[in-house]
């Protein structure tokens, strides 16, 4: 690893908590991450002749606080009309940079972050930006937004923050589940952004950004279990995402094409981290919290530990659908427990639970595929086609269409 990749894997790593401290002390997120900029430039100049310091984020986070006051200062003697000197040079003590007297804020800024009064898309952007150290080259890209765009967005978001005096703290032990329910949504929304890219590397012309946002979803969620290891539930989230992660190599094709689950070469399945997905999701269950998250991650575990898809224990999977309805009813959940069902108790126990969903479902378009799949299995090839031409019809992931039209030819052809 060349210095410059180093340096810039630290600016990543110390960049949450840094800011957190910064907006802790200054209270403006705006002066808290020009200050940090300010930082980061001056680390990439001193660092890549001088060394990395011991306490890379000590010294960050001295180095922007004093770029911080020095801003303050001048604006103060603008506003009085005095006449402003140039900028004091600051000589560096690493001595004086203690990172045990460095307060780690981040908790307080995730929930700042992730406040019910912003809208969501600024809920995952602002993590990203502000605990993932995203650029806003780099989100924009991901989320497939012109950078003004997503500028704009962040923009907006530190207003309101400013504006409705959204408190930065961690809220009151009564709002405590709600709100941590929506950091660990946001989290998991951060993870799926990338767990369903379908653009290649080849395809952007630059790094697999998507692929990053799968990884800065774990590191977000290891961060915020240091933070509260009481918390079951985002001990479960983090399991899930492992488990869903071991995999993510193989869902697509040398050409791009989606790999079904039953279909993917388990031998590329990264064991390492299907082992620490299991581990975590012990870890969860051995607190006695049960939440939905780790019911989640307990089905993916068994689709893992399968060696052969035929292997499958679709009996206990449909069991954990039927609890996880139970905890959080939605129609996704729903569609799920009737592929399980289907899978251990044939096609048309998965087609009735279908049926029982009425007309809530015609708009969602893995309806339409489970039913299609279901449909073909009994032999009513006609009906089949039908789910399968409206499923392309809802689906705007070219991958998952490009699929489904596949699934849809050959039955095109039998009927011919």
């Amino acid at each position: 690893m060349t210095a410059a990749e180093q340096i810039e894997r630290i600016f990543r790593a110390e960049h949450g908590r840094v800011l957190a401290a910064l907006i802790s002390q200054f209270e403006d997120f705006d002066l808290a991450e020009d200050a940090l900029q300010d930082a980061l430039v001056n680390a990439l100049e001193r660092w890549q002749g001088a060394g990395i310091p011991e306490n890379p984020g000590a010294w960050l986070t001295t180095v922007a606080r004093r770029r911080a006051i020095d801003r303050i200062r001048r604006t103060a003697a603008l506003e009085d009309g005095l006449r402003v000197l140039d900028p004091q040079l600051f000589s560096y003590d690493e001595h004086e940079m203690d990172e045990t007297q460095i307060p780690d804020e981040r908790l307080k800024l995730m929930f700042t972050c992730c406040h019910p009064s912003l809208a969501l898309e600024a809920q995952v952007a602002l993590t990203l930006h502000t605990l993932g150290g995203l650029t806003t080259r780099e989100i924009a890209r991901a989320f497939l937004v012109p950078e003004p765009t997503m500028a704009q967005r962040l923009a907006r978001a530190r207003a309101k923050i400013r504006s409705a005096g959204i408190p930065y703290r961690v809220p009151p032990i009564d709002l405590l589940p709600e709100r941590l329910d929506a950091l660990l949504a946001v989290i998991y929304l951060i993870f799926n952004e990338g767990y369903s890219a379908t653009i290649s590397q080849a395809d952007r012309g630059d790094e697999p950004i998507r692929k990053e946002l799968c990884l800065e979803a774990i590191r977000l969620c290891r961060v915020l279990i240091a933070l509260m290891p009481g918390s079951a539930e985002a001990r479960g989230l983090l399991a899930l995402m492992l488990l869903h992660d071991s995999r993510r190599g193989t869902r697509l094709d040398e050409t791009g094409e989606l790999v079904l689950l039953s279909e993917q070469d388990r031998s590329r399945w990264d064991r390492l981290e299907i082992r620490a997905g299991i581990e975590v999701l012990d870890e969860a269950l051995a607190l006695n919290d049960p939440g939905p998250y780790q019911v989640q991650a307990a089905i993916s575990s068994l689709h893992a530990q399968a060696p052969a898809a035929e292997a499958t224990d679709w009996h206990t999977i449909a069991a954990l659908y039927k609890t996880l309805a139970l905890m959080t009813p939605s129609l996704v959940v729903e569609v799920n427990r009737a592929v399980a069902v289907g899978m251990a108790e044939g096609p048309q126990e998965g087609l009735r639970i279908l049926e029982g969903l009425g007309d809530r479902a015609q708009g969602y378009y893995p309806f339409h595929v489970v039913r299609a799949d279901l449909l073909r299995r009994l032999g009513q090839l006609e009906e089949a086609s039908e789910s399968y031409e409206r499923a392309i019809a809802l689906c705007t992931n070219p991958a998952e269409r490009s699929h489904l039209q596949r699934q849809l030819d050959p039955l095109i052809n039998a009927l011919d």
